[in-house]
Parts: C-alpha cells; sequence; structure tokens
C-alpha cells in the first residue's frame, strides 16, 4: 500500500507540472524569427534530456547490479532503457517537426541526427540481448555490460554539435566551460519547469515499468518451479 501511495503521489505531481509546462509554453511569447515554431522547443528539448537520463540510468543501474548482483538493479536497467528508447523516438519525430519548417527538409545526415539514431540501434541491440539470453543472471550481466557502454552515447551525442558542426543549432544550454543560456530568458523558464516535468515523468514510468518487470519475472519463476516440478513427478 505505500509503494501504491508513493507511485500515485508521483503521478499526481507528474501531471501537475506537465500541466503547468503546457500552460507556460502556450503562454510564452512568439519567436521573432520562428513564431509559434519555438513552442516546439518546450517539448523537443525536454523529450531529449529524458532519453539523456534514461541511458544514463542504464548504465547506473547496470554498474550497480554488477556491484551488488539485487535483480532489482537489473529491472531497472531494463526499464530505463525502454524509456529512453520510447523518448528518442519522440525526439527524433520531435526534431523532424521542427526541421522541415526552418530546414526545408524533415532530416538530414547531420552528426547529432546521425548519432541519434544511432542510439536506437545500440539501444535496441541492448533489449534485443536480452530476449536472446535465458538465464537470468547472464543476461542482466551481460546487459549491464552493453548498457554502460552505451551511455558513452550521452556526450558523445551532446558534444556532436561542437565536434562536428553540421546544419544543427548549437547547444541552446552549454553546460561544459561558462554555463550559457542561448535563448531569451523567458524561454529558459519555461524550459526549467517543462525539464523538471519530464524528469518526474521519468521517474514515474520507471517506478510502473520496474513493478511490471518485477511481477514478470515473479510469474516466469513460478512458471520454471512449476516445470521442474512436473519434470520431478514425471521422474517420480
Amino acid at each position: 500500500m505505500r509503494q501504491d501511495r508513493l507511485t500515485t503521489g508521483l503521478g499526481a505531481a507528474t501531471l501537475l507540472a506537465l500541466g503547468v509546462a503546457v500552460a507556460l509554453g502556450l503562454s510564452a511569447p512568439l519567436d521573432v524569427n520562428q513564431g509559434s515554431l519555438v513552442r516546439l522547443m518546450f517539448v523537443h528539448v525536454p523529450t531529449a534530456w529524458l532519453s539523456y537520463l534514461a541511458y544514463g540510468g542504464t548504465g547506473l543501474f547496470g554498474l550497480l547490479y554488477l556491484v551488488t548482483r539485487q535483480r532489482r538493479f537489473d529491472r531497472l536497467a531494463l526499464a530505463s532503457a525502454e524509456i529512453g528508447v520510447l523518448f528518442t523516438v519522440a525526439t527524433i519525430v520531435g526534431g523532424m517537426l521542427w526541421a522541415k519548417p526552418t530546414w526545408g527538409v524533415y532530416w538530414v545526415w547531420d552528426a547529432r541526427l546521425t548519432t541519434t539514431a544511432l542510439s536506437l540501434v545500440v539501444y535496441g541491440g541492448y533489449l534485443l540481448i536480452r530476449t536472446l539470453i535465458d538465464d537470468p543472471d547472464r543476461r542482466a550481466r551481460v546487459a549491464a555490460v552493453v548498457g554502460l557502454v552505451g551511455t558513452l552515447y550521452v556526450p558523445i551525442n551532446y558534444m556532436a554539435v561542437e565536434w562536428w558542426r553540421g546544419v544543427h543549432q548549437t547547444q541552446t544550454l552549454k553546460l561544459l566551460g561558462k554555463i550559457r543560456f542561448d535563448a531569451a530568458p523567458v524561454y529558459g523558464w519555461v524550459l526549467l519547469v517543462a525539464t523538471a516535468a519530464f524528469t518526474l515523468l521519468y521517474l514515474y514510468l520507471l517506478r510502473v515499468r520496474a513493478t511490471l518487470a518485477a511481477r514478470e519475472e515473479e510469474r516466469e519463476e513460478r512458471e520454471l518451479m512449476g516445470d521442474l516440478a512436473g519434470m520431478e513427478v514425471a521422474r517420480g
């Protein structure tokens, strides 16, 4: 019951934060050059942040599993990877909707876009590997290593616009060196609220998905014990 109340409370806080972010985004002034298109930033940037957070979580939980061998960390790593893939797709779709009216095309093989697409290959492979290994402990170990290596995507993708200049704009929020926000301050506040809301969304989805994974794991163990019991009866 305590865990259910926590999940419910987290879900309610997420809905409230998302509602506030939407209201602020719709009331934000139009950009001089992009007009109402600037509002896509309030979804696109937090979505990209959530994918970074999720992939980072996959690596962190994988590392914790390797250190502790506690299965709950493996379940959290799986949940985080699935969330990361989902929001990477959302990031790509949002970026395409923004790119068409500004660049004239939906997609170019820019460094930022290319590395983003490659992350779907990496984490799609992560999820595929999990389906190919039956032994739970070996599956968790292999997945943890892949998840750790996969986290290299985050800094590479973030810095891609600096290392390989293309059509994609440089970071709106620069975190290395002198921190700088390259947009009007009013947009910064909206982005801050939206990013906080998406962070709550990640935590909520992580908790729900990990709970479902625990139930799936319990069902698999019951089925395995049933099969073993059946084999013992057959031998007897």
